[in-house]
C-alpha cells in the first residue's frame, strides 16, 4: 500500500466499503470535489453515519485545531470519540505506535485518526489495521484534510462552490514549505483543481525541486504578493529544522534576514489586488511571517479556514466509513 491516497479496507457484512484517507496527492478530481460538496452541505445536513460507532483519535504529536475541529465533527455525525494523547499513551512506555494502533483498535473502533511526527506513520498503520486511518499530519509528508479546509476556504472566497473548479485562480504559498505537509496537501488540492500555484522562499525552504509537484518556483516574494489571487502564509517550522543538531549547518541566517525577504506586512499587503484573500494554515507567529494588522485584515480568511475544518471532518469521517 502507498500513502498516495486513498486505499480501500476490509469490509464488514452488510456495510459500504470504507476507505483511507492518507494524502491528497493522487486522489482524483472526482473524489475531491465529492468530499468537497458533502463538506459544503455538511453545515445544514450532517451526513448520515451508522448509530453506535465509536472513532479514537490516536495524536503523537500536539495539536488544537486538528483535535479539537475532529472531536467536533464525530459529535456532530453522531459518533463516539475517544481521545488519546502521547502523554497517556504506552508509547511513552516504549510501545509502537503500530502496538498502540492494534490495541485500540482490538477495544473495538471502527476508525483511527492519526497524527504522528513520523512522516508515513499513518501508512505504516493503515497496512496493519482492519478499519479506516485518516492521517491528520505526519512528519513532513501530507495533512489531508487541512488541504481540503483550504480548498474549501477558497472556493468560500472565490464563488467556486458549485464546481470546485479553480481555473484562473493564482495562490502564492510563501515560507517553510519543505518542512510543511500543510504545504504538500494543499498544493495537491489545488493543482489538482485547477488553480496555479506558485511557491515562495528562500532555497533552503522552497528548493526548485518543488517544481516537479506541478508549481512554479520563486525566490522573491515581491515579484509575486501583486499577482496572487490568494497568499497562504506558513510559519518556520524551528522544531523540524537543522540548526542546533551537531554537524549540521542551520536553514535560516536569521529570523530578522526572512522577515524583510518574506514576511507579508502591511506594506506588501497594499500591494496585493483587491480581491485577493490571506490563508494561513495556523499557528502563526505574528511580526515573523505575517504582521497582526494583515491577520486581522478584512481579506484575511485564516478564521475562515479554522471554521471550515469542522464540515471537512465531518465529510472525511463519513467518506472514510463509506457513507459519501
Amino acid at each position: 500500500m502507498t500513502a498516495a491516497a486513498m486505499t480501500p479496507t476490509t469490509t464488514a457484512p452488510g456495510r459500504s466499503s470504507s476507505r483511507h484517507l492518507l494524502a491528497l496527492r493522487g486522489l482524483p478530481a472526482k473524489d475531491l470535489r465529492s468530499l468537497l460538496a458533502s463538506a459544503r452541505d455538511a453545515a445544514d445536513t450532517p451526513p448520515v453515519v451508522p448509530g453506535g460507532l465509536t472513532i479514537a483519535t490516536l495524536f503523537f504529536e500536539d495539536s488544537t485545531r486538528t483535535r479539537t475541529s475532529f472531536t467536533l465533527a464525530a459529535q456532530r455525525c453522531g459518533l463516539h470519540c475517544v481521545d488519546l494523547s502521547a502523554v497517556t499513551s504506552s508509547v511513552n512506555k516504549g510501545e509502537t505506535l503500530i502496538d498502540t494502533a492494534l490495541t485500540v483498535e482490538a477495544m473495538g473502533v471502527q476508525a483511527l485518526i492519526v497524527r504522528a511526527r513520523q512522516s508515513g506513520a499513518a501508512a505504516l498503520i493503515a497496512q496493519r489495521v482492519r478499519i479506516p486511518v485518516l492521517n491528520a499530519g505526519d512528519g513532513r509528508h501530507e495533512h489531508p484534510t487541512q488541504g481540503l479546509l483550504d480548498a474549501m476556504t477558497l472556493a468560500k472566497a472565490f464563488d467556486r462552490l458549485d464546481t470546485f473548479d479553480f481555473r484562473g485562480v493564482h495562490v502564492a504559498i510563501v515560507g517553510d514549505i519543505v518542512s510543511s505537509r500543510v504545504a504538500r496537501s494543499a498544493i495537491a488540492a489545488f493543482t489538482t483543481l485547477g488553480a496555479r500555484v506558485t511557491c515562495v522562499g528562500p532555497a533552503s525552504m522552497a528548493p526548485a525541486s518543488l517544481a516537479s509537484l506541478g508549481v512554479e518556483v520563486s525566490p522573491r516574494l515581491d515579484a509575486v504578493v501583486d499577482q496572487a489571487d490568494a497568499v497562504m502564509m506558513l510559519r518556520i517550522q524551528f522544531e523540524r529544522h537543522a540548526a542546533g543538531e551537531p554537524g549540521k549547518a542551520p536553514t535560516l541566517a536569521s529570523v530578522r534576514e526572512y522577515r524583510a525577504f518574506y514576511a507579508l506586512t502591511t506594506e506588501r499587503a497594499a500591494r496585493m489586488k483587491d480581491h485577493a484573500i490571506v490563508l494561513h494554515p495556523g499557528p502563526m507567529n505574528r511580526g515573523i511571517e505575517i504582521d497582526a494588522e494583515v491577520a486581522d485584515a478584512a481579506r484575511s480568511r485564516v478564521l475562515a479556514q479554522v471554521a471550515n475544518g469542522v464540515p471537512v471532518r465531518m465529510a472525511a469521517l463519513a467518506w472514510c466509513l463509506g457513507r459519501v
